[in-house]
């Protein structure tokens, strides 16, 4: 019987590094919520829920979003019963996200994002920081209704710089609602 020829070791060490490697963003779509938005996230999802004060209010929040590339991609989501009640929060929301940055520039705009309503309108908020120690962000707030007449409220965020420039951009346009 033949004997097979063995690898030599630079076959070897090119296999080993070739094993270790690992996409740094390893984009997937993950469902936010039971409320239908898609979103597309760079690693593996953990999801959470607390209790958001939102004005006068405490909200209940799910989140779901992972650390990838020197940044952190989250997506929480509430549900208003009515559109007063969710414009209310997310300018509650807004507000308090701003009080939080600690950044130097803040930029805040009207944005678009297929199928989100008009009123509230989509917002987005990009801040950056000249402070050492603070971590630049941005920020995209908008709301669907559901045909139960409630309305899912979405906050989308890139905390942070991502080691690839177009990463959070993937993120941002990997949002879809139903």
């Amino acid at each position: 019987m033949p004997s097979l020829p063995s690898p030599s070791w630079p076959v070897l060490a090119l296999a080993a590094v070739l094993g270790a490697c690992s996409p740094t963003f390893n984009w997937r779509e993950v469902p936010i919520a039971d409320a239908g938005l898609v979103a597309l996230l760079p690693c593996k999802a953990d999801r959470a829920q607390r209790a958001l004060p939102l004005g006068a209010e405490s909200v209940q929040v799910d989140m779901t979003g992972c650390e990838a590339g020197g940044a952190t991609f989250a997506v929480a989501h509430a549900v208003a019963t009515s559109p007063a009640q969710a414009e209310a929060w997310l300018t509650a929301w807004r507000t308090a996200t701003r009080g939080q940055l600690g950044v130097a520039q803040v930029i805040e705009g009207p944005a678009t994002l297929p199928r989100a309503t008009a009123v509230p309108a989509p917002i987005r908020l990009d801040g950056l920081s000249a402070q050492k120690g603070v971590a630049p962000v941005q920020v995209l707030w908008f709301a669907q209704s559901q045909k139960d007449g409630s309305m899912s409220l979405y906050q989308a965020t890139v905390l942070g710089r991502p080691s690839s420039p177009e990463a959070a951009k993937t993120f941002f346009e990997g949002l879809r609602l139903p």
